[in-house]
């Protein structure tokens, strides 16, 4: 993973960066092991504190925004929690999805067993994710009982802000999630490592859409997929259902031959 971040975006008051699949937004006790962080390794990068006013999860890619000053900071947080803003997600997923899928389902949320150890189980929460299959393919390979495989790439919006709402509305659904170790299907996730050396979450944060909170203009973040996903989806010749900016801009165009 290189030591430099790639930033997307970045004005006297905030900065954005495509996060890499496998790095923690900022220092944690579920992964103790963790040496690298995306908020120290910004501040270095830019010789300045940054205040993360949100998080990915740690295999998710994509538009991640941190604040240079507190003050900005509980601004940004606003935005946030307020769902003042626009949230656009692919993916890839087993099966063949629905075209269009308004999905309405509370979550209760998931208790970490080191940082919530004395936590009592909370009630469910309000859940809502709007999906739109991109498009989709039938490959010649028994991964489950079946003959060929199923898989569909996925726009996803969410409405609301659960934690690992995205992957666990897809499940809901049975359409988990490729390289989703919690909530996905392990033979599924294998295939994808063997056969395409895809080995990540296929879960990516592509688009951010929010105005500034200081001059109120319209920002809109973009974060182009990683080379895994890009490839994948150029050799499934699904690279014509994405806008161009959200594919690697280095890979070149190949379709999948059985």
């Amino acid at each position: 993973m290189n030591d430099q971040l790639d930033i997307i975006y970045r004005d006297e008051f905030l900065v954005a960066i495509n996060k890499p699949s496998g790095l923690l937004v900022h220092r944690s006790a579920i992964d103790r092991h963790e040496t690298r962080f995306a908020m120290q390794m910004l501040r270095n990068q830019i010789g300045q504190h940054v205040f993360p006013v949100h998080r990915l999860d740690k295999p998710t890619s994509g538009v991640l925004v941190f604040a240079l000053n507190a003050e900005i900071a509980k601004l940004m947080g606003d935005i946030f929690s307020q769902h003042q803003l626009q949230k656009t997600y692919v993916a890839v997923v087993r099966g063949i999805a629905p075209e269009h899928l308004l999905l309405d389902y509370p979550l209760i949320e998931e208790l970490d067993k080191y940082t919530d150890k004395n936590a009592r189980t909370p009630e469910a929460k309000p859940a809502v994710t709007e999906f739109f299959k991109l498009a989709d393919i039938a490959l010649p390979y028994a991964v489950d009982k079946y003959p060929e495989s199923r898989y569909s790439l996925v726009k996803c919006l969410p409405r609301t802000g659960r934690k690992h709402q995205i992957r666990r509305h897809l499940k809901h659904i049975s359409h988990p999630i490729i390289g989703d170790a919690k909530h996905g299907k392990g033979n599924h996730n294998r295939f994808f490592q063997e056969a395409f050396n895809a080995h990540r979450l296929l879960l990516a944060a592509t688009e951010l859409t929010f105005k500034h909170p200081i001059n109120e203009k319209q920002i809109k973040l973009i974060a182009p997929l990683d080379e895994t996903m890009t490839q994948l989806i150029q050799r499934f010749n699904w690279h014509n259902a994405l806008p161009a900016e959200w594919l690697h801009s280095q890979i070149q165009t190949q379709t999948y031959a059985p």
